[in-house]
């Protein structure tokens, strides 16, 4: 009985990205998310450390 060479196979693809479908939406939460960040309060603390450096 022979052992069928593995090595020469081809790989199998790979899915790639998410689907066209989903980008959309995929996008309008990334921007969601970067909005709250950017809008959100620096903590007092963290302003008094960064005084600090001064």
């Amino acid at each position: 009985m022979m052992v069928a060479d593995q090595s020469k196979r081809k790989p199998e693809p790979r899915p790639r990205g998410p689907k066209p479908e989903n980008d959309a939406a995929m996008g309008a939460a990334l921007r969601s998310v970067y909005e709250k960040t950017v809008e959100e309060r620096v903590p007092d603390e963290f302003l008094d450390l960064l005084g600090k450096l001064d």
